[in-house]
């Protein structure tokens, strides 16, 4: 968490390395985040639908990205 926390300040860095950096960190972290809380909806039954709207995205976006185990993460089925 403190790692996290100390990223997060490094994206306001006026050094543009640090900052950039950091900024790529963020959003790596981002993805296995929603990688593993698509992964956690679709083992609770969620559709693609509900997931693409809680996501702000279209079906088929989180579809092609997720389904089938091309996505960050697998699917255990």
């Amino acid at each position: 968490m403190a790692d996290t926390v100390q990223v997060a300040a490094e994206a306001s860095s006026r050094d543009p390395s640090v900052g950039l950096r950091a900024v790529r960190a963020l959003r790596d972290l981002v993805e296995r985040l929603e990688a593993l809380q698509v992964d956690n909806a679709r083992d609770q039954g969620w559709t693609w639908e509900q997931i693409a709207q809680q996501l702000g995205v279209t079906r088929q976006a989180v579809h092609k990205k997720y389904a089938g185990g091309r996505g960050l993460l697998r699917r255990k089925d």
